[in-house]
């Protein structure tokens, strides 16, 4: 664990509201000269604080629709069996995050599909069909109360 002092909490947490503030910015906003700032945030770049940079996109304005929860229970654990199913997941651009699990459930998805049509062919035509999968669960999403919020600092 990095050991942070206030300073640098605070700049963490501006960077995860608006990762595009340049140095001079976080300076002003942190009360240091848009060096330091920049310095700062390099050494929390190369202790891996911070891993990257990205845009969050409108899923609804790019024609996706649906957001779902699914829940795939295996059949097998063996080893080259969940390589492969890894690679699966990876594969599918629809799925934009997957974590494994204690639980029933052994893999939870974070899936976006433009219609029911596009969940359904990647429930029954890419998961179901796979060697390990013994079964899916999936829940629709009907509203996010709760953007993806900064992590706490």
């Amino acid at each position: 664990m990095a050991r942070l002092d206030s300073t640098d909490t605070r700049l963490l947490d501006l960077l995860q509201r608006d990762a595009r503030l340049t140095a001079q910015d976080l300076g002003e906003r942190l009360n240091l000269s848009a060096s330091q700032a920049g310095r700062r945030r390099q050494r929390l770049e190369e202790a891996g604080l911070i891993r990257g940079y990205a845009a969050r996109l409108d899923p609804a304005r790019l024609g996706l629709r649906v957001q779902a929860f699914v829940q795939v229970e295996m059949a097998s654990h063996a080893p080259a069996r969940v390589r492969d199913f890894a690679r699966l997941i990876e594969a599918q651009a629809e799925i934009i995050s997957a974590w494994t699990l204690t639980g029933e459930a052994d893999y939870l998805l974070r899936v976006f599909c433009a219609d029911l049509a596009g969940l359904n062919r990647l429930l029954h035509d890419v998961l179901l069909p796979h060697d390990a999968v013994a079964r899916v669960r999936s829940q629709i999403v009907m509203d996010q109360l709760k953007t993806d919020a900064p992590l706490p600092t």
